[in-house]
């Protein structure tokens, strides 16, 4: 079976299911984008992993992981999401040390929390993407439901810990960008990463 590559697009407050992330994978070589519900949690453990200027002050479980597989001369190859059963990804994390190659099965948030530590691709079977993949803006009347579905998962696919985009999406409007610069720091040490992330949405919108 054929591997194809995927890229982070983003992760999205699930609309459809309350304390969820919809983590969004693009096909590199194509159109179609990858849904994959995940834990609050592992949202945010990825969402640092992407944003590169919040640096926890403690390690979070996945950054904990990196320096424990790093000083053990281990690193984290590829992640391959290898199987969809019930509308649930199973992924491998293909890991190497003294040249030998290990695979071990994790969750898919997981394994994708990690590639992103170690800069490892993240790949997924063609027959897979065909099975889950999906264009965002199809008119094919024959998926209406599942449209919707989507729609509602990938509201706001660029954002990250944002449930109610009305009245959350610009709170940070009245502050000046010293003032949120501030307020990021005073997040990111009390490890409210939710709410730096929003913080940080802003500024980026300030310099944008």
């Amino acid at each position: 079976m054929s591997l194809v590559k995927l890229s982070i697009k983003g992760i999205s407050y699930s609309q459809t299911q309350n304390g969820a992330y919809a983590l969004i994978l693009n096909e590199v070589d194509g159109e179609r984008k990858l849904p994959i519900v995940i834990g609050a949690f592992e949202a945010q453990s990825i969402a640092i992993a992407l944003e590169k200027e919040i640096k926890p002050p403690r390690p979070l479980t996945h950054d904990l992981f990196k320096n424990f597989a790093e000083r053990f001369e281990i690193v984290v190859k590829q992640v391959i999401i290898h199987k969809l059963v019930d509308g649930v990804f199973y992924s491998s994390i293909i890991c190497e040390r003294d040249n030998v190659e290990e695979i071990i099965d994790a969750r898919t948030s997981d394994a994708i929390a990690l590639a992103l530590r170690f800069s490892a691709p993240i790949f997924t079977y063609k027959n897979i993407l065909d099975k889950a993949g999906i264009y965002l803006k199809t008119n094919n009347q024959d998926s209406d439901k599942d449209s919707q579905d989507i729609d509602d998962i990938l509201s706001n696919p660029e954002t990250f810990g944002i449930e109610d985009d009305h009245n959350s999406d610009r709170i940070y409007i009245k502050h000046s960008l010293q003032e949120l610069t501030e307020l990021l720091e005073q997040a990111v040490a009390q490890e409210d990463y939710e709410k730096a992330a929003q913080i940080r949405d802003e500024i980026s919108k300030r310099e944008s």
